[in-house]
């Protein structure tokens, strides 16, 4: 389907409510267009009356095209079409050339049908049906399919269709060339597509669907014995319009039903059918892969914790000031990676919410210095795993950094602030102090220190990114990462 959304705005002069119910069409005309063979052309009349404006187009999956350009946009003149003028003033459909009075299938070859669309009383619009040259002699399920358009354009005519909102559709809903069933006023199943047929024998049923009430088929062949479920009732008797599921240990089938209407008669239901067998079970394994990747993140954050802990024991252990001081850097580097398993064994999927392992690292780092004030401004969002742990160990490090030697002289007035600010792939990380600066011999190049080492390897190794210090005026230091993410 092509449509341009502003051209219902831009050219025509309907109500917010007639272009509601125009996008509702435009929305669930697939069917039509599948059980006509036929392309459909949505035209709007324009502001001023001079004309149409086509506003969608679609073309049947079912079945050659007969409109392989694209109409969309294309402006028609009043009376260069006059099927579409005759549609519009008389809320009747017109067609080209007359029906087949033979009493067989109707071919729509060389038909163009010009179909008025209503809506509260009032035609809006006119849909415009065209098909190639189709066998006259066409079978029974072609027949049902074309006998099942017209109803449907009766209905668009009538303003019955789009059906109201339904029963909760599905995330699969099916398509005609998925399955189809016509039921007949009482429920029976008149006409059965292969497709129908074949999800039905998945399901288990060994007899013919033509000649049973779908209802009493379908609760049969669900998993759940005993009571019925009240929405696969509904839409497999084809009263209501909705969606609903069979699903059994052996298959898992969805349902859409379509009632049919002349006026106010009943004339049956049309029940689209998919298999969604496979697509179920994928789902299955993947939500099984993503509880087993979580479950790993949180073992691993688990062990890391421990290593943590041991570490601190032996550091109690050690009288010697350096020793005890390399151990709780140590432990420091462990309980960041940590965190970042902490945030991947609660995230779905395989980003992490860095924002949340910012402030988890902040925490950490507020534990080395209570008089310090540390704090977040920015976000980041979501990162993927690889991008997150280096980035985040990056951040433990210049954090921890600042609060060690970043001394204010006034230490009421010790801040620490990391920024975070992402620009599409882009993503700006800063660490300012209000101490007392760098060094006058500092260079970040030939710096010897194994944080600043570990710093400018992550950043421009693993996050293929830059790192620059710099003096914070009036006075602090200023460190500044920029990464591009993948």
């Amino acid at each position: 389907m092509v449509e341009r959304g502003r051209l219902l705005a831009d050219r025509t002069d309907l109500r917010p409510r007639d272009r509601d119910h125009l996008r509702a069409l435009v929305a669930d005309w697939t069917l039509v267009a599948d059980l006509a063979f036929a392309d459909l052309v949505l035209w709007v009349p324009t502001w001023n009356q001079t004309g149409f404006t086509a506003v969608a187009q679609i073309r049947p999956t079912t079945g050659p095209t007969a409109v392989p350009e694209d109409v969309v946009g294309r402006f028609v003149a009043k009376g260069r079409r006059s099927e579409l003028d005759r549609a519009y003033a008389s809320g009747k459909t017109v067609r080209q050339d007359p029906s087949n009075a033979s009493g067989q299938v109707r071919s729509p070859t060389g038909v163009y049908e010009a179909i008025p669309v209503s809506f509260q009383g009032r035609v809006i619009a006119v849909i415009a049906r065209q098909a190639v040259a189709r066998d006259v002699h066409g079978g029974a399920l072609e027949g049902a399919y074309l006998r099942s358009a017209d109803e449907l354009i009766g209905m668009i005519a009538a303003g019955q269709f789009p059906l109201p909102e339904g029963l909760a559709t599905t995330d699969a809903p099916p398509r005609v060339g998925d399955g189809l069933i016509r039921l007949d006023p009482t429920g029976t199943v008149a006409v059965a597509s292969p497709n129908a047929l074949s999800a039905f024998h998945r399901l288990g049923l060994a007899a013919d669907l033509v000649g049973a009430n779908l209802t009493a088929t379908a609760t049969r062949l669900s998993r759940t014995p005993g009571l019925v479920d009240e929405a696969l009732a509904l839409v497999a008797g084809g009263r209501s319009h909705g969606s609903a599921q069979v699903e059994n240990d052996d298959a898992t089938v969805t349902l859409r039903s379509i009632p049919l209407f002349r006026d106010d008669e009943y004339l049956g239901a049309l029940v689209l059918v998919r298999d969604v067998t496979d697509l179920r079970r994928q789902e299955k394994a993947l939500l099984t892969k993503d509880s087993t990747i979580r479950e790993i993140h949180h073992r691993v954050k688990n062990n890391l914790q421990t290593v943590a802990a041991l570490l601190r024991l032996q550091a109690r252990r050690i009288d010697e000031p350096a020793g005890r001081a390399a151990l709780a850097e140590a432990v420091r580097r462990v309980g960041a990676i940590a965190v970042v398993h902490e945030s991947l064994s609660q995230q779905e999927g395989e980003d992490a919410d860095f924002d949340q392992v910012a402030d988890r690292i902040i925490g950490l780092t507020r534990e080395l210095a209570v008089d310090t004030e540390v704090e977040r401004l920015g976000s980041a969002g979501l990162m993927p795993a690889d991008v997150v742990t280096p980035l985040a160990m990056v951040i433990a490090e210049l954090l921890s950094n600042a609060v060690q030697h970043g001394v204010s002289e006034s230490p009421r007035r010790r801040r620490v602030a990391l920024h975070l600010a992402r620009n599409g792939r882009r993503l700006t990380v800063e660490v300012a102090d209000n101490g007392m600066g760098l060094p006058a011999n500092f260079n970040p190049t030939t710096g010897a220190g194994l944080g600043l080492k570990i710093v400018k390897t992550l950043v421009t190794e693993e996050l293929s990114g830059a790192v620059a210090w710099e003096p914070r005026l009036p006075h602090g230091t200023r460190v500044v990462v920029d990464v591009l993410l993948p």
